[in-house]
């Protein structure tokens, strides 16, 4: 178990120093100047005062060192706890305004992929077995699963949202209120927030639904499967097994899609201008500010790499073959 975990972590810990690297690299990447932006939208006249305040603050954001210098200061703040300022919204920390948005991106995140995952394989599981089922749910499957996130959204934004008008088609609550733990305010978040998430559910639904209709029907025709039956093992015990190793893969799964879903997730935020990590990030972009994107892509890193982690040590408590294995190479 320790090696099997040491080499995991080891793993994941070239991957977030890599994915860290190529973050910082983006901004930085991008054309323009964020301080010049920034000093444009304050509408100086003063030539003089312009140039002052343009060489404060890009040697207060340490703009003006060398990229390799801005490299190592990034690192050497980020051991530190320390993400930087927020050159769009000065002087709010960068961990300030990502703690801001984080509730409603996990609000979104959480209950769209565990409940598509479990809604998914259940559908796909009855849809194996049953014919009428296996005629609606596959080709309704396909076409969900072949549906970019944001044409999704944008279409249940335009139909539901203004056409219908049962949902509000933007916003993470209405304009008038001011977050509170209050029943006005609860509802108002709740039917904002129902729309982001049935785009994201319904994607990931056909995925997870076709995935496991066609893992039970790989089972039931394995060899196993034939043998329990010629022993006259009665159906519904088959069905149980077949379910059990259809299951793997499909935690598998959910580990190589999280980071595809969480990029849907940050694209349906911005349709919807939804307050959450998307909606930052595209402020970020607008507005060139370096810190605010890194550290959005930061947290986005983090979080995805120790969700896959998690899903790790659960495939090796339900996947019996892999604790085999581990203990065969301890031997």
């Amino acid at each position: 178990m320790r090696k099997y975990f040491g080499r995991k972590i080891f793993v994941y810990l070239l991957t977030f120093f890599a994915a860290v690297t190529i973050n910082w690299m983006i901004p930085r990447l991008m054309p323009g100047d964020p301080i010049k932006s920034r000093l444009a939208r304050a509408s100086l006249t003063d030539a003089t005062a312009a140039e002052a305040l343009y060489e404060y603050f890009n040697n207060m954001f340490g703009l003006d060192q060398p990229l390799w210098q801005q490299y190592l200061n990034f690192w050497w703040s980020l051991l530190q706890g320390d993400l930087g300022i927020s050159i769009w919204n000065f002087p709010t920390p960068v961990t300030d305004l990502i703690m801001g948005a984080v509730p409603y991106s996990l609000g979104l995140l959480l209950p769209s992929i565990i409940l598509s995952w479990f809604v998914g394989n259940w559908f796909g599981a009855y849809a194996a077995r049953s014919k009428w089922l296996d005629n609606t749910i596959l080709p309704l499957g396909y076409v969900l699963t072949a549906t970019p996130y944001m044409w999704l959204a944008l279409l249940l934004a335009w139909s539901l949202g203004i056409v219908a008008g049962l949902f509000p088609a933007a916003g993470s609550y209405g304009l008038s209120l001011q977050p509170a733990f209050t029943w006005t305010f609860i509802s108002s978040l709740l039917s904002h927030w129902f729309l982001p998430f049935l785009s994201l559910f319904l994607v990931a639904l056909g995925g997870w639904a076709i995935g496991m209709r066609n893992m039970i029907i790989y089972e039931l025709e394995s060899e196993y499967s034939n043998y329990l039956q010629a022993l006259g093992a009665p159906r519904r015990l088959v069905r149980r097994y077949a379910f059990r190793n259809a299951m793997l893969p499909q935690i598998t799964g959910l580990a190589v899609q999280l980071g595809t879903v969480v990029a849907g997730a940050l694209l349906t935020e911005i349709v919807f201008s939804y307050q959450g990590l998307g909606y930052l990030i595209l402020q970020a972009i607008q507005n060139q500010d370096f810190f605010l994107l890194q550290g959005t892509f930061l947290f986005i890193v983090i979080g995805v790499l120790i969700a896959n982690f998690i899903i790790d040590v659960v495939y090796v408590l339900v996947d019996p073959r892999v604790r085999v294995q581990m203990q065969g190479g301890a031997k």
